[in-house]
Parts: C-alpha cells; structure tokens; sequence
C-alpha cells in the first residue's frame, strides 16, 4: 500500500461526480475496472503504467507547468486542469509517484509563437486551387468507395493496390490516406468490419456545391483536432506551433504532420507559413466562410455537349449534383475545368440496376444538354433499357432455390456454360436455371458477369438494388463512456470513517509485505507508546506480530493502533 495513495483517495472522495466523470474519462479508466473504493482507485491512478499513459496526453503548457510545480514554483493557470487529471494535489504540489517519471522530459510552451501574417494574393489562389482539387478528389475517393467500399490495413490505411486502381482511374493516391482521414471526421465514411465504407450523410455531401463541401470538411477537421492544437476559443493555435503542442507524444511528430497535410490540402495552411482570407476566421474560432475562397474558384457549369460519339463534354466544373448523377450514367474519361464522359453499354446498364429509366435519363440528359440528345446516345439508351430485365432472378416459393429465368434461351445456354459463374452451381430446369445459392449472391454475379440481369420480388416487382448500403454514421471517437456505476460503486464503499478504513489497507498491506511496522498504540490512560514490530497476520479485529525490541509475540487491538508506517519489509 503506498502511503502516497491517502491524500489522492481523499481528495477524489470529496470529488463531485462530475469531477470525476471527467478525470475518469481523461485517463481512460473503464467502467467494469475492479475497484471497490477509492482507495483502489487513488492507487491504481498514481500507479507508474497509469502515469506513463497519462503524461503523453498533456499539452505544452500543462506539460511545463508541471515541470514548474515538480521544482516547487507555482504551476500557474494550468494548475486546475492538472489537479483535475490527478497529477497536482491541490496545493500545486505534485503527487510523489509523479515526479521520478517527469526526470529528463522537457516542455516548450506552444502559445509563444505568432499568428501567421495575411497570404499574397497569388497564394491564396494557390490556396485555393488546392481546395478545390482535394474536395473534388475525396467526393471521387467516396464515389468509388460507395461502389466498392476499401479494405483496410491494419493500421487503418487502404492498400496499396487499391491505391493503384485509384491512380488508374485518375485519382492522386499519395494524398489518399489524408483525405479519408477527413472524411472520417466529417462523418462522410466509416471503417466497419476492416472496410472504409461510406454513410448516408455522403450521398447529400456528393450532391453540394463545392462551398458547402469545404464548409463541412473544415468544420470537421477543426471539431477533431487534438485539445494540444484547439484554443479557448475553438480555434487553433498557429501552425507554426502545432510540433510542440504534445511534448511527451511520441507519436505527436507524426501526427502533427498528418494534420498540417490536412489543413494545407483544405487551403488553410500556405507553403510559406501565411494565411488566406477565408482561414483566418476559421483559426480564431470563427464559422467559415467560404466566400473569398470561392471568389478565387472557377465557376461551375450547368450545361454539357452531349456528342455522336458517345462523349459528353463539360464546358467547366459541372455542378456537384450533376456530376454525380452523370456519373452513375456516364464512365468519367477525364477530370479538369472541362471534363469529359463516355456512355457505355456498361455504363448505362449500372444505372439501370441503380433504379433509372430509359425516361428518366432522356429527360435529364435533356435538361442539361445544350446539343441536344444525338441519335447514337438514344439509341444506346433504347437498346439498354430493351436488355433490362432480360434476366430475370426470383426465389422459387416451394424449393426456396434461387431460379433465373430468361425469354432468351441463348442468354441461358449461355450462363449454364460460363466458366465465371461455376461457383454458382447452376443447374438446368426446364427452361431455366436454379442454385442453391441466395438470389442476392447470384444477382450481383450475373451483374459482374454483364449479363442483364434483374431481381424480381414475390409480388414480381422490380426492386432498386443497392449493392453496399450506406454505412450506419459512426459514434463520436470522444463519445463519453458512462461511468455512473463506477461512481457509484465507489461511492457505495466509502464509510464515514476513512481514517479507519485506510489503516485496515495499510495494516492488511504490511502483512501481505511482512513489513516491518513502527505502529503508535493507545492506552487505557490515554497515553500512546510506540512498538516496531513485524507484522504476521490480522484477523478478528486484532494485528498480531513479533515486537522487536522485546522480542516476543503480541496482539494488539487494530481499534486501539493510532498509527502504523511502513519501516522496511
């Protein structure tokens, strides 16, 4: 039992809940740890693996008041805050198990460095070209994502091959990581089941103009960013600063680059340390706005030229909604201010599974169009929604096999000797084929396949099929973890008598140790005498022990011991 434990365990007694909902909450503690009073507590906190985890934790400035308060200055403003995660007795003083573990570590105060200066004109154009082009390159990472969700590593990045396919598909990789990382925090993606999938709030994000899609992100990033970094205000402190706001991290360095990556490819943060109009505000805790940003923005487009050989060409940035509706239609060949489309059999098909029509894509082809519709892109719509359906894929109510029907029979000849679709097992029925695996499973096969293939519902209708639902949103990474029962456990234990309860702690403590004790006895007539002895057992109510000045055994009433300190073992 450490002697040092006392002052901590009666100082979180008199704690409120919320006091200590806060410390148990800053220092990680779980609700299902074994304590039973706060005694256990008050040692399992000043206990060295506990500390060691905690101290990484501390900002620049709570870091080098503690280093005052170890040399027996005043800690100054942060002395509060370090009282609060149990490292400061109130006093300002720290608590003894503290101080070995704060030898060689040093602290620099972050706050010191100045604001950055306003960017030049040019750099903030740069600033924001850059904007631009990360928003637009996550809102493609999530369309491709939305698809087929990511595997992930796990460290928490994609792989290296799906890295590769994004390069093919025109997509910057090296910035992949960063970007999602963003998303993360915007709420736009979730990692479940060691898959980066996106949620239903990414389906509204794709479709919002591009100021709204900064808007978001930078609110976000600024909402995560580590109390080191976040000021008073909900801002940040200067860039410049953001190395030094977790001295004792060591993993800080690196995170601190990833966030200056993030805030540099969100136009926050310039190459030469200044700072644009629109990130100003934002640092001092400000809402975005994004108008000056955008002011520097190309502007978007609402129109396209749709051509006979199958391309649609945009004059500019289409509009996000149209974007992503052209692209459920149209393959993207090309990604600048002018960027191209190319309608495919494939392409037209996947919208079709998606839930168009041959009316729905004329009509908003239509709208968008300044060319018109060419004869060539109708008929490809024509013949695609003639092929819909062709196939068509039911549960057979008596067997529950997966049947797949066609008024085609060469599409089934063919699909009963595809070398693709063997892990089906299909088998010959009548004119149809059946297998016992689940129709969704078969479905999504023939889709591969490229074959035109359509789930039919019992009452025979067509349903919209999506093939990776939205993510449910992921819970908060600070979600407050309730800590009610521990509380109250430890509340429950805590007797109107500590002093007699911490010498049960302490006298059951040096038996365990066979430590010798210098115990402080009273008498009957008041008076007190003090015996060394070494303890050997306690029970009944009665610690029994060799008194080494007499050298002879005695029981001694722990209700008559006033005192015990440990000696030696």
């Amino acid at each position: 039992m450490s002697t040092h434990a006392r002052p901590l365990a009666d100082w979180l007694a008199a704690a409120s809940d919320d006091a200590l909902t806060h410390l148990l909450a800053s220092r990680g503690v779980r609700p299902d740890v074994p304590w039973q009073d706060f005694f256990d507590a008050a040692e399992a906190l000043l206990d060295a693996s506990a500390l060691t985890k905690v101290l990484p934790l501390l900002t620049a400035a709570e870091a080098t008041a503690l280093l005052r308060a170890a040399t027996g200055e005043d800690p100054g403003r942060e002395r509060e805050a370090l009282t609060a995660l149990a490292l400061l007795r109130p006093d300002g003083t720290p608590y003894a198990p503290v101080i070995p573990l704060l030898a060689g570590r040093r602290a620099l105060e972050s706050g010191e460095a100045a604001a950055p200066g306003p960017a030049s004109e040019a750099t903030s154009a740069h600033a924001a070209e850059r904007a631009f082009t990360s928003v637009a390159v996550l809102a493609d990472v999530l369309l491709v994502a939305r698809e087929s969700p990511f595997a992930l590593l796990a460290g928490g990045g994609i792989s290296a091959g799906e890295k590769r396919q994004l390069t093919d598909s025109g997509i910057t990789a090296d910035v992949v990581d960063t970007l999602l990382a963003i998303a993360i925090d915007a709420g736009l993606a979730v990692a479940a089941d060691r898959r980066l999938r996106t949620t239903a709030a990414t389906e509204g994000w794709l479709r919002s103009s591009v100021a709204e899609r900064w808007t978001l992100l930078v609110a976000a990033f600024r909402k995560s960013l580590p109390r080191g970094v976040r000021t008073q205000s909900g801002g940040w402190i200067p860039p410049e600063a953001w190395p030094h706001a977790h001295p004792w991290d060591a993993t800080w360095p690196d995170r601190s680059r990833t966030l200056r990556e993030a805030a540099r490819l969100l136009g926050l943060i310039t190459e030469d340390g200044t700072e644009p109009e629109w990130a100003a505000a934002v640092r001092r805790g400000e809402d975005p706005e994004p108008e000056a940003l955008v002011h520097l923005l190309p502007a978007e487009v609402d129109r396209i030229f749709l051509q006979n050989d199958l391309t649609a060409i945009a004059p500019g940035p289409l509009e996000p909604a149209l974007d992503v509706r052209l692209r459920a239609i149209a393959a993207r060949e090309s990604a600048a201010q002018a960027s191209s489309y190319r309608f495919t059999a494939e392409s037209m098909a996947h919208a079709f599974v998606a839930g168009e029509t041959e009316e729905s894509i004329l009509e908003f082809l239509e709208g968008i169009s300044l060319t018109g519709i060419p004869q060539p892109l109708s008929y490809l719509v024509a013949r695609t929604a003639q092929r819909h359906g062709l196939v068509r894929v039911s549960t057979e109510e008596e067997s529950g096999r997966t049947r797949i029907e066609s008024t085609d029979l060469h599409l089934i000849q063919a699909m009963a000797v595809d070398q693709s679709l063997r892990p089906l097992a299909l088998a010959a029925h009548a004119d149809a084929l059946t297998t016992r695996v689940g129709r969704e499973t078969v479905y999504w096969a023939l889709t591969d396949a490229r074959y035109p293939a359509t789930l039919v519902g019992p009452d025979g209708v067509i349903p919209v099929r999506e093939r990776h639902p939205a993510a449910p949103p992921a819970p908060p990474a600070t979600a407050p973890v309730d800590l009610h029962a521990l509380i109250s456990r430890l509340r429950a234990h805590q007797g109107p008598d500590a002093d007699a309860a911490w010498l049960d702690r302490e006298l059951e403590a040096a038996v365990r140790a066979k430590a010798v004790l210098q115990v402080t006895v009273g008498m009957p007539d008041g008076s007190t005498r003090e015996l060394l002895l070494e303890a050997t057992g306690i029970g009944g109510g009665r610690l029994r022990g060799r008194d080494r000045a007499a050298d002879v055994e005695r029981t001694l009433p722990v209700s008559s011991i006033r005192a015990a300190t440990i000696v030696a073992p």
